[in-house]
């Protein structure tokens, strides 16, 4: 169902938009009237706010630019936090996420940036409640970078980055459910800037970054010592996934020479032993392997997962921009500002 929806959503306009139109108007105006009661509730956090999200549901590439801005301003002196939503964990208060916390109490994505990024990390649904806590926690935090939060105006940011997926794009144009946008394609100009992850040559923004995902050899989930290029995994090999848009892990694993097969979960699949092929290699991305790892009766299977890792490669550097324009905007990163 999710796969002929998707396939409408970024096909051409047609029956499927036209019969939904009324309710995305309806959603239009829900989604408005929320964004003004957020607003009038808006919190600032002592420190400047860096939000990381999407205008479009699904999977475009958020965590690893995540991961990559936050490791881009250590090395500019900086001392970043992160906080998230927390999607698909059971925590309903503002909670520290260390690399081993159980990603069913604070969600996979929020695991896989506390383990890829070396930086704190909190989750909670309201995001200014995550990063008064943060901040409490860890003194010396002096930016905030907020995963998938673009949505999110509770939290008032100093800087707003949209990802967007260069193959696929916007689909239709039109908003949920006749379509994939959260919020119309205008929104995109109050953004300070765009990312197009995976190439896509039409001018979104007038600062646009072009996004890579480069991967890196694969780990055996087990022992992540082991290492190889997924061409040389024993077959038959079988790439499990859930994530939001699983075709861009197909065509990395393509370009890398493997022959596989596919097996796909809805994103944020709470998976379990089941889920499993009885047999032959399993090949996943990072965040499936966070959920994998915890589950309490893997047992040997771990032997047999090998692990997929990608970093983003931003061209031209944005991480070089937003520290100059938060240091013209009078943010210091060497110290606490507010």
């Amino acid at each position: 169902m999710q796969a002929w929806v998707e396939s409408r959503w970024y096909g051409r306009r047609g029956v499927f938009a036209a019969v939904l139109r009324p309710l995305a108007w309806l959603f239009a105006v829900l989604a408005l009237r929320r964004k003004r009661a957020q607003l009038r509730k808006a919190v600032r956090l002592p420190v400047p706010v860096v939000v990381v999200g999407n205008i479009s549901v699904g999977g475009t590439g958020k965590t690893p630019l995540t991961v990559y801005l936050a490791q881009s301003l250590l090395t500019r002196g900086w001392h970043p936090g992160i906080v998230s939503r927390g999607y698909g964990g059971s925590a309903t208060f503002p909670v520290s996420v260390r690399p081993d916390t159980d990603p069913g109490y604070v969600g996979d994505e929020p695991v896989l940036l506390a383990r890829a990024s070396s930086v704190p990390v909190f989750v909670c649904r309201d995001r200014a409640a995550a990063g008064r806590a943060l901040l409490a926690a860890h003194p010396d935090v002096n930016v905030i970078l907020c995963d998938d939060g673009l949505q999110h105006y509770r939290l008032a940011r100093d800087v707003e980055i949209a990802v967007i997926d260069g193959a696929r794009g916007l689909g239709n144009g039109c908003l949920l459910p006749a379509g994939p946008l959260r919020e119309p394609r205008v929104r995109l100009a109050a953004c300070s800037a765009v990312v197009v992850n995976g190439g896509g040559a039409t001018d979104w923004h007038a600062r646009q970054y072009a996004m890579t995902l480069q991967p890196g050899l694969c780990y055996r989930l087990d022992d992540p010592q082991q290492r190889c290029q997924p061409a040389s995994l024993p077959q038959p090999l079988i790439a499990l996934c859930g994530i939001g848009n699983p075709q861009r892990f197909f065509a990395t694993l393509e370009s890398l020479q493997a022959e596989f097969a596919e097996r796909v979960f809805p994103d944020h699949h709470a998976f379990a032993r089941a889920d499993l092929p009885a047999a032959g290699t399993v090949i996943v991305t990072e965040k499936d392997a966070v959920k994998l790892a915890a589950l309490p009766d893997l047992g040997a299977a771990g032997a047999r997962i090998w692990v997929l890792p990608v970093r983003a490669e931003l061209a031209p550097d944005l991480a070089a921009w937003c520290d100059a324009h938060l240091k013209e905007q009078g943010f210091l990163p060497s110290t606490r500002n507010g």
